[in-house]
């Protein structure tokens, strides 16, 4: 639980730090329109692009394959959107990087192993209806 903690207060000194030293290079007025930008972009990538996913996952079990794929891009592009949602330029990269098609590529082995886990555990279950 400390390492959380510690964590998110390291997170949070680094983000903190990379905002001032935008502001100062770009301007205060122009940090906070590219934060507010970048927010909005978030959202709109999250309603639109993530209910896309959403109906592919769904055109997915109605052809009745299995939807891994398409149920691990649906996570990482609503993730990515909600990464840009949130205020910060750490935040903000990392959202991009999750929804650019060719960097997604990166995180699926790592969520493909975190799936394959909690299946082991038991923590994680699939129910077909």
């Amino acid at each position: 639980m400390r390492k959380i903690f510690l964590g998110f207060i390291v997170y949070a000194l680094a983000e903190l730090a990379l905002l001032i030293v935008i502001g100062q290079n770009i301007g205060v007025l122009s940090t906070l329109l590219l934060i507010i930008a970048t927010s909005v972009l978030g959202v709109y990538v999250m309603k639109n692009k993530g209910m896309n996913s959403v109906q592919n996952v769904k055109n997915t079990l109605a052809r009745g394959e299995a939807p891994g794929s398409a149920l691990v891009d649906t996570l990482l592009t609503f993730s990515g959107g909600l990464l840009l949602a949130l205020p910060g330029f750490m935040t903000d990269l990392i959202g991009l990087l999750l929804l650019l098609p060719f960097s997604r590529k990166m995180f699926q082995p790592v969520v493909y192993y975190w799936m394959r886990k909690k299946m082991k555990k038991g923590q994680f279950i699939i129910v077909q209806r």
